[in-house]
Parts: structure tokens; C-alpha cells; sequence
């Protein structure tokens, strides 16, 4: 339920809420001063605790609104900041507004993006007697139910649907008559799936200087539970819009011409490689998807001697396709999709998810990345973290809750969507046709992984089988009755069911000691 507006009094004092990923710098309510207007920022404790987040991501979403406050009071706009450590901090979102609301005469918000904060300041104006409104974030491109809508009574949401359509509703890279695609194609994924070669150059990315050691002490003393590590003497995250804008610039000037080839190349000589690096500020609003996109299509389009259009594709499509037909999925299937369970699975997220300590190669480097830089990039999180989990049989309670804590650009309306859709299949295919799963070998051709890994990425069982290989083919063993019958998947069953007989119940027992014992890999 949306709390509906009504005519404001002569005069009327207004409280404003704006969450620590409503940053936007663009927002209409920002425009021009009112005297009669307060805007209230909260830096809570039931945001911070409702999962353990990564540190950077903490100390990254304060400063984020910190710079915004300042930024608001240069404006002229009237603020209330509440750090975490102030006296007159309530805790939650909620609690604060509680104690404040009787000195105002109408309470105003934007739309959350999670369903857990919309239900409570939906419940919360309900409560108080003041005049209340609810205004859109003026961020996404389409509405919040756009994607339920387009695709009422069907099973699946098929995403190049709607990434056609909004590229036609907002003339993204179209010919003149405004239903063609630019070249004929609307797609160029087969041409950004390249290994990263060895000696392939990898431009630096732009990293920010600052000395955050207070902001952390801060944030210990206060008891926030935290995972993963900081440099707080150089922390380099982009926190204000200016940053952000920088940080795009350089990504247009150093990685785009190479982005959509490598896009899914994995490597250890560096963590961004040919990425972006603007997730963060996109989600937090400082930057809006159009801007992005526009920026990106307008630098193709005078250095195109220098950068092919598959690149500047394969990113526009992440942006104005993925990352919105992912908030549309989210409004239409939660809250029930929270508890998507397609396989029931029930194990638990092995130890080492949490510290990177195991011989896996591929899983030590993309998780000790995770928790050095709070960023993996699609396929580190989709193929490698994902994958084991997913094969593993591990609860997508445990896996939801350890993405959405540790990346840097994770809220839930993005987060849970690729986790317990595209990455863990639990919503038994509303986001995918199929799991994305794979053994030893699909890793190999996207990295460098596996030379030099204790394991070999070519056995099957044996002491130093690799066991993403074992697991891969227990995990279809044991969910024949759900996946049997899936076309997209027929070849991998036809090639279990002519396997060995031996072979097979030496690959399906070696799986079972790995489910056995994960937390010693």
C-alpha cells in the first residue's frame, strides 16, 4: 500500500525522508530551497545489521551521504543528519521518525527500492496523524510494475523483450525509423565472451585518496558487525557525483573499447580489468542509468575507428536491460520471492566463503578479491562463487544473505534477483531458462584459474579431482525429476546416461565426500 497525497496546508511544515541510496543530485525536490521543508538522513543501525555488510560498503554508503548533506546545505536545503554515534539516534529509520514526526505537520518520501522499507514507511504513515506523500526516486526508466505488466500470465520474463522495447521507447542505438536496431542486430553477447590474453594490457583504474580511519572507528565502537578488509588510509571508492563522473569518464577513456570482448574474462593480474567500476554510484543514485548510457553511446559514436559497437552494446544492455528488467522482476514477485527454494536445498555455505582459505584456486582469488575490494565482477559472482554454491546444495538463505553483504553495489532489489534467480535457479526459471551451472572446464576457458590449482581441472574423482567436475554431474543426478525434461539441457543427460556405470558411481561418491566435508577444500 502507497500512502496517498492530499493538498498541502497553508504553510505546512514537511519533514522529508531521503535513504542512504536516494543520492540523487537530479531529484525534483531539490530544485529550489523552502524554508518550509527539512530533509532528514539516518545514518541506522537497522540498515546496518540486517545483514553483515562488507566494511567498504558501510564507510562507503555514510560518506555517500555525508558528501550529499553537504551538498544539500551548499543548495540552501534545511538538514538533519543523524550519524550513527549521535545521542539523538533512535536506531532504525523508523524509530527516528517516530520520535520526530509530532513536530511536523506532513511527512514526504521517496519509493524505496526494498520491499522490507516500503512495507515499513507504507505501515509508518498509516500510523501518524500528518498529511503524507510518496513521490517516485526519478531514477529508473521504467516503473516499478512495468516489467509484471508487459509480461501478465506468462511463466518466464524474457529479458531480450524487454531490453528491445526499452531501447525503442528511449532511441538507444536505433535507425531513424525508431524500430530498427543500428547494424540489424539487437544483440552482440556471442562477440563478449573472449579469455583475457596473457599479455593482454590492463589500463590502472582510477582509485580516490582518503583516510577514513575515524569513520571505521566509528563504526567498530559503535558494535557493527562487519566482514571483509579496508585500507582506511586509502579508501577509494567514489562517493560523490563528481567522483562518479570522473569515474565514468575513465572508464570511457580506458576500458570501454575493450569492455564488451573481455566482459567476461576472468583473471588474477587485476581486479577491475576492463569493468566500470560506477555500480556503486548507480545504485546509490549519484548517477542515473540515461546519463550512462548516453555518455557511453555518445563517445562510440566519435571514436568509432577505436571502439566497435559490440562493446559499447554489451554495456548499454547491462544498464538499460539487466539492471532494470531485474528491479521489475523484483516488484513483481516479492515478497514471495524471497522464499524461492526450486530445489530445496539446504546445506550450508562452506566456512571459507567467509575467509577465502581454500585450495580452489578460482574460488580463493574471487573470494579474496570480494572481501580486499568489496567488487567481483558477473561471471566471478555468476560461475565461480555461484556455481559452487549452487552445486554445493547450499540454502539460497545462506548464499542471499553472504552477496548481498559483500559487494559494494548490493541492495536487495538487485541483489536477490541475480542471486536466487540467475545465479542459484531457485525460482525454477522466471530469470533463466536453465542453471547456470558448469565444471572445471568452462572455468578454464574464461580464466587462468586452474594452472598451477592444487586440483585438476580434468579428473573427474581422485584425491585432487577438481570438484567443481564430480559435482557438476551429482548435481544433475540428483535433481533429474526437476531438470530432466528441460530441452536446454537434454545433451547434458544424454551424456550422463551413457557414462560408465563404474565411472559414475566413482564421480557421484567423490561428490558426496566433497558435500561431505566443503569446509576443508
Amino acid at each position: 500500500m502507497v500512502c496517498q497525497a492530499n493538498e498541502y496546508p497553508a504553510m505546512a511544515k514537511t519533514l522529508r525522508l531521503i535513504l542512504g541510496d536516494q543520492l540523487n543530485h537530479q531529484h525534483s525536490w531539490f530544485e529550489k530551497p523552502d524554508d518550509q521543508v527539512q530533509y532528514l538522513l539516518v545514518e541506522s543501525r537497522s540498515e546496518t545489521d540486517y545483514v553483515r555488510h562488507h566494511i567498504q560498503k558501510v564507510v562507503g554508503f555514510f560518506l555517500a551521504m555525508r558528501h550529499f548533506r553537504d551538498w544539500l546545505e551548499e543548495q540552501g536545503h534545511q538538514v538533519i543528519y543523524l550519524t550513527l554515534d549521535d545521542d539523538d539516534n533512535q536506531g532504525s529509520i523508523v524509530e527516528n521518525l517516530k520520535h520526530r514526526i509530532a513536530d511536523y505537520d506532513r511527512f514526504e518520501y521517496m519509493l524505496p527500492d526494498e520491499y522490507r522499507l516500503d512495507q515499513a514507511l507504507s505501515d509508518f504513515c498509516e500510523s501518524i496523524e500528518q498529511e503524507t506523500a510518496v513521490v517516485d526516486s526519478e531514477h529508473f526508466l521504467v516503473p516499478r510494475m512495468a516489467v509484471a505488466e508487459q509480461f501478465e500470465g506468462k511463466k518466464q520474463f524474457l529479458l531480450e523483450t524487454f531490453y528491445r522495447k526499452v531501447r525503442k521507447d528511449y532511441d538507444l542505438m536505433m535507425e531513424s525509423d525508431g524500430k530498427t536496431p543500428l547494424t540489424g542486430r539487437w544483440n552482440y553477447d556471442q562477440e563478449n565472451r573472449k579469455k583475457l590474453p596473457k599479455k593482454q594490457e590492463i589500463p590502472e583504474a582510477l582509485h580516490f585518496d582518503r583516510d577514513v580511519s575515524d569513520l571505521v572507528s566509528m563504526i567498530n565502537d559503535q558494535g557493527v558487525k562487519t566482514i571483509g578488509r579496508i585500507d582506511e588510509k586509502h579508501f577509494s571508492w567514489p562517493v560523490t557525483r563528481k567522483e562518479a563522473l570522473e569515474t565514468l569518464d575513465h572508464f570511457l577513456e580506458h576500458r570501454l573499447h575493450l569492455f564488451g570482448t573481455y566482459q567476461d574474462a576472468m583473471s588474477e593480474r587485476h581486479y577491475l580489468l576492463f569493468h566500470s567500476k560506477v555500480s556503486f554510484a548507480l545504485n546509490a543514485k549519484m548517477l542515473h542509468p540515461l546519463e550512462v548510457v548516453q555518455a557511453v553511446i555518445d563517445h562510440w559514436e566519435k571514436n568509432q575507428d577505436d571502439i566497435d559497437i559490440a562493446q559499447v552494446e554489451g554495456y548499454v544492455r547491462q544498464i538499460i536491460g539487466w539492471r532494470e528488467y531485474m528491479r521489475g522482476i523484483y516488484w513483481a514477485k516479492m515478497p514471495g520471492y524471497a522464499r524461492k527454494n526450486f530445489f530445496g536445498h539446504q546445506a550450508s555455505l562452506p566456512d571459507w566463503y567467509w575467509t577465502g582459505d581454500t585450495d580452489m584456486r578460482c574460488l580463493s582469488h574471487a573470494i579474496n578479491q570480494s572481501l580486499d575490494y568489496a567488487y567481483a565482477h558477473h561471471i566471478q559472482r555468476l560461475m565461480v562463487t555461484g556455481n559452487f554454491a549452487l552445486l554445493l546444495g547450499v540454502h539460497p538463505d545462506e548464499v542471499d544473505e553472504w552477496y548481498l553483504g559483500i559487494y559494494m553495489d548490493a541492495i536487495e532489489w538487485v541483489e536477490i534477483t541475480n542471486t536466487r534467480g540467475m545465479s542459484q535457479f531457485a525460482d525454477g526459471g522466471i530469470v533463466g531458462t536453465k542453471p547456470y551451472v558448469s565444471s572445471a572446464n568452462y572455468i578454464h576457458k574464461m580464466s587462468h584459474y586452474c594452472k598451477d590449482c592444487k586440483y585438476d581441472r580434468k579428473a573427474k574423482h581422485g584425491e585432487n579431482a577438481c570438484p567443481f567436475n564430480s559435482l557438476y554431474w551429482d548435481f544433475y543426478d540428483r535433481h533429474r525429476d526437476k531438470l530432466g525434461n528441460n530441452p536446454r539441457i537434454s545433451m547434458m543427460y544424454n551424456v550422463l546416461n551413457k557414462m560408465d556405470a563404474d565411472e559414475r558411481e566413482k564421480m557421484l561418491k567423490h561428490a558426496h565426500g566433497i558435500k561431505s566435508n566443503s569446509n576443508r577444500l
